[in-house]
């Protein structure tokens, strides 16, 4: 056999081979070393393109958690809450049939026809509407009501819970609550919710008017932060600490607003303020001495039904005032020593600087003096004044009153500052009977306080103090002297010309008489100004009165004004009695019985809980009326706050829940029978003066929320 021929080797061949080896494995060696250098580079220094690993892992497994402050609660002067933090609910179902817990338990609406028939009871759709929404696309996840299942209170949403319907939740959004509803709702405000991605649920509130928006930072606070460290599946990792920042609840406000005259005026402004069919109303209290406001409203409301008004008409509504001005125009006159009451002149009409001064009553009463002019309200006289005075003098008290310049209350932003021209001898003297100066509410109340106050010009003041959270007061109101416009021997002549108004046999303001207290008043009609000029008619006057009592010693000071009226009967000036007078008695009445009575207080005890007997016999020992409402075993709630201080004898309603019957109101007083109805939610009625004589439902009579309670007053003389 022939040999195979032997395969030559080709030397080159493999050299180049063994190269590419060596080549290759250097290659490997220097990668690998250049990975150990980057990994002990990252290790060391935990760093990639400038993007620190060991925050980032911190961010990816480290949960943070927003813990919402609560804002702050705005109190009465006696402790009862005008706003507090609670929740309102959205309602939603769950449509989705995957959607079952751990145990296969369905999560979703099963039964569409019985949850539509449940649900209609709480919201306001049809059943038939929530059927059709509860039936959609298999495909969609949930569903929701619109506005009928939006904005549900606590009370529902609870509701609609115990009926255990599968399928239905809720999503809370944070909410402000008002117990008293209109009281004093344009200084307290509302503060609604506003998208905020940092707050819990996205949302968190915002204060719009009044104290809510005034104070809106102190009472917001500050949220804390909860953050721990995760794994993916949710669970706190082992060794790591949770780290909490406790949220700061924003600070509470106590206002200086007299629940009982609150209410009471409250009451008897809506009764008069819907006879009349007025434009508006405004009513102040103040006490005379100090400025502080212990009850204060207006016409309309933010919370009104028909028309809301979105803001202070006592500060951002500038008028003119009208006859109230010759308040201040006497005080000037008086102290610059330009006044003679026995002093004559022609009423009337008056010509000058090219136009004329009318009296309101055209044809005038002939010659008269200028006490008279007072009494009359005669703008003649007041016109003379003026030119007595001269220009500059008046001008000059105008300022000293605080005229034409913010009032600046704490609480009340925006204030307007007023304005007159001031020029040409005509509107100098318009202005001395308030035509041609504009003011507000507060200019007027803080000018007034002058006068009743021994010439010492008082600022007003609605907040008493604010506490943070912790108790503590960090900020407090109280009494401020802003001035002094007047003497003192003026103050007190210009009080006894203003009882005058009163009970002279000349005097307009007669309706304002109270039976055993002394009145110091001055009535106040004022034309409506407009592009055209001043409009005519009954309809088309601002009515007004400003009140002082006890005249000798003003206590209390009430102002109240009525826009163009569309009822004029009775007249304007007798139905702002019907405001002035009860409210004003109410307040001399408790005067008089505090100073006869101050070793009869006692301090109310907490009786929640108790059964109402014993309720009962804890006020009877304590030397108060307990009165019962409720057929419940238990007491659920008092009218007057445990702890607080009150006159012997004083009325407490105890609610013990279930059917509520109509106590026996005779011998009540005007405001216990206020207190009553703003308690249980009845809608009052009043006639007449003095204690209950009858009333429209009978004693033991089962009674609703909203009923109309009508009460008729008759004078124990």
């Amino acid at each position: 056999m022939d040999k195979m021929p032997r395969r030559t080797k080709d030397k080159s061949n493999n050299e180049n081979r063994g190269t590419f080896g060596k080549w290759l494995f250097v290659i490997t060696v220097a990668l690998f070393a250049l990975f150990i250098v980057r990994f002990a580079y990252i290790a060391i220094n935990k760093d990639v393109q400038h993007v620190n690993l060991q925050s980032k892992a911190e961010q990816i497994y480290t949960q943070r958690q927003v813990i919402q402050a609560r804002r702050g609660t705005i109190y009465d002067a006696q402790n009862n809450p005008l706003a507090s933090d609670t929740s309102k609910y959205t309602l939603y179902a769950i449509v989705d049939h995957n959607q079952r817990s751990n145990s296969g338990k369905p999560l979703y609406v099963t039964n569409k026809e019985k949850t539509a028939k449940v649900l209609s009871r709480y919201i306001n759709l049809s059943p038939a509407k929530i059927k059709k929404i509860l039936t959609t696309n298999r495909q969609t996840y949930q569903v929701e009501f619109g506005t009928a299942g939006s904005g549900l209170s606590v009370a529902t949403m609870q509701k609609i819970k115990s009926q255990h319907l599968p399928g239905i939740n809720f999503i809370a959004t944070p909410a402000r609550q008002y117990p008293e509803g209109e009281f004093a709702s344009q200084l307290i405000g509302i503060a609604n919710p506003k998208t905020d991605p940092k707050a819990p649920g996205g949302t968190t509130l915002v204060g719009q008017l009044g104290l809510e928006s005034y104070f809106n930072k102190q009472l917001t606070g500050v949220n804390g932060i909860r953050q721990d460290k995760q794994d993916v599946y949710g669970y706190q990792l082992a060794n790591s600490k949770t780290t909490t920042k406790k949220a700061v609840n924003g600070d509470d406000i106590q206002t200086t607003l007299d629940p009982q005259t609150q209410h009471l005026l409250e009451n008897k402004v809506s009764k008069v303020y819907e006879h009349s069919r007025a434009n508006s109303m405004t009513a102040v209290v103040m006490e005379a001495k100090t400025g502080k406001i212990i009850a204060a409203t207006q016409r309309s409301t933010l919370r009104s039904k028909k028309n809301p008004v979105w803001r202070n008409m006592l500060v951002q509504d500038a008028y003119e005032p009208g006859s109230t001005m010759k308040v201040l125009a006497l005080s000037a006159a008086i102290d610059s020593g330009h006044f003679d009451p026995n002093g004559t002149f022609n009423s009337g009409t008056w010509s000058m600087g090219g136009g004329k001064i009318t009296d309101w009553s055209a044809g005038g009463w002939g010659v008269i003096t200028y006490k008279d002019a007072f009494d009359l309200s005669s703008n003649v006289g007041f016109a003379h004044l003026e030119q007595n005075m001269g220009a500059d003098t008046w001008y000059k008290y105008i300022k000293r009153f605080g005229l034409l310049k913010r009032v600046n209350v704490p609480g009340m932003g925006n204030g307007v500052t007023g304005f007159t021209q001031f020029k040409g001898i005509l509107e100098q003297a318009n202005t001395a009977f308030g035509q041609g100066i504009t003011v507000n509410v507060m200019q007027m109340m803080q000018a007034f306080t002058a006068v009743a106050n021994h010439g010492k010009m008082m600022h007003p003041y609605f907040v008493s103090k604010i506490t943070n959270s912790d108790g503590k007061v960090v900020k407090q109101y109280k009494p401020q002297v802003v001035g002094h416009p007047i003497k003192a021997k003026t103050a007190h002549k210009v009080l006894g010309l203003m009882q005058g108004v009163v009970y002279d046999q000349k005097g307009l303001g007669k309706s304002y008489q109270i039976k055993g207290h002394r009145i110091a008043a001055k009535t106040g009609t004022a034309q409506i100004g407009g592009a055209n000029g001043y409009s005519n008619g009954d309809t088309n006057y601002l009515y007004s009165v400003v009140g002082m009592a006890p005249a000798k010693n003003p206590q209390y000071i009430i102002y109240i004004t009525m826009r163009q009226p569309q009822n004029v009967n009775p007249q304007p000036s007798d139905q702002i009695a019907e405001v002035f007078n009860p409210t004003m008695k109410m307040l001399l009445n408790r005067q008089s019985a505090t100073k006869k009575a101050t070793h009869s207080m006692v301090k109310v005890p907490a009786l929640t809980g108790q059964t109402s007997q014993a309720a009962g016999n804890a006020l009877g020992s304590r030397h108060l009326q307990a009165v019962v409402v409720g057929s419940g075993k238990k007491v659920k709630q008092q009218s007057i706050p445990a702890g607080q201080q009150v006159l012997a004898n004083q009325r407490v309603i105890l609610y013990t829940g279930g059917r509520v019957q109509m106590p026996d109101l005779t011998g009540w007083s005007s405001a216990d029978v206020n207190e009553l109805a703003q308690f249980l939610h009845l809608q009052l009625s009043e006639q007449g003066d003095g204690y209950v004589d009858s009333q429209s439902i009978k004693a033991n009579t089962t009674i609703t929320k909203n009923q109309t309670l009508v009460v008729k007053y008759k004078s124990k003389d």
